[in-house]
């Protein structure tokens, strides 16, 4: 597969991810509709999947670097990670993206943005603190490779739908579990149990869906990211220091959240224990050892 084949089918898949979403929440309302015996839940449906869809594709960069409470980094006190990436950036032959900076001392970074024109690269100040220039490099050729191949589009989006359909579940379960929606106490009353019980399936189902359309997107471009950073730096042991250094660091990052997990390089999610082989199942990521094994084949 060349780049621009890549690149072609991010595209793709990204035009793809938003025609699903429309499908997969106006369909979750209008089974609302139906359960509580609501006309008006299918148009809400379709106004709410349409406003997420295009703010997603405009604004997700902006509602993700929120979510993770980032800054933007100045020249001054963030040299280095200026620097590098401006370096980098050139090498490659993409425009210069912006910098953002969390104050967390857990190592990580991502990328987002809609193209390489309104691009942005985040990192930790754990990150920045822990690696050394040439780690920092790996990481940065890493990012600049998502942005360069498209991904950063497609995984923006997804963290920002993926993140819309969990609250609107969320929402709907605490508002029937509370009685707070679908009418007085003698329709309720009226209603088939088993509606009941394929109503709550639903609501379980759904967030479930919108999981395994993110990690469909996720697990393979990282080695493919891996692959693409080690060509530019020409150098595939700073990166894999860096897994390594992020991967073996205990540090929790405290914004760390479902919806934006398979941005980042490096699980942040890898510290909050899950007790079984479903969280390797679930997993945003590739395992790091055999991420670090293949860069030191190249």
């Amino acid at each position: 597969m060349t780049i621009y084949n890549q690149i072609a089918g991010n595209r793709f898949r990204s035009v793809l991810i938003m025609v699903v979403f429309v499908f997969l929440l106006t369909g979750f309302f209008f089974l609302i509709g139906k359960f509580f015996d609501g006309q008006g839940y299918f148009i809400i449906g379709l106004i709410v999947s349409f406003l997420s869809v295009i703010g997603s594709y405009f604004y997700s960069d902006k509602i993700v670097l929120w979510m993770n409470r980032a800054k933007l980094a100045d020249k001054r006190t963030y040299f280095d990670f200026y620097t590098v990436t401006e370096n980098l950036a050139i090498a490659d032959g993409v425009p210069m993206p912006k910098i953002y900076v969390i104050e967390d001392n857990a190592p990580n970074a991502f990328a987002t943005g809609r193209d390489p024109k309104h691009a942005v690269i985040c990192a930790t100040t754990g990150l920045l603190n822990k690696l050394d220039r040439s780690e920092l490099e790996g990481v940065i050729s890493h990012e600049l490779s998502h942005i360069k191949n498209y991904d950063i589009l497609l995984s923006s989006l997804v963290a920002v739908l993926v993140g819309t359909v969990a609250y609107t579940s969320d929402w709907i379960m605490r508002s029937l579990w509370w009685g707070g929606i679908g009418g007085n106490d003698n329709d309720r009353d009226r209603r088939n149990p088993l509606m009941l019980i394929g109503m709550i399936l639903v609501l379980i189902l759904i967030p479930i869906a919108a999981t395994l359309i993110q990690l469909a997107v996720s697990r393979q471009r990282e080695f493919l990211a891996d692959a693409s950073g080690a060509l530019l730096t020409r150098n595939p042991e700073g990166l894999a220091s860096a897994l390594e250094k992020i991967s073996a660091d205990p540090t929790r990052f405290a914004a760390a959240n479902n919806a934006t997990a398979h941005l980042f390089i490096s699980n942040p999610l890898k510290n909050i224990k899950r007790g079984s082989w479903i969280a390797g199942l679930f997993s945003t990521h590739p395992p790091i050892e055999e991420r670090v094994r293949l860069l030191r084949s190249m």
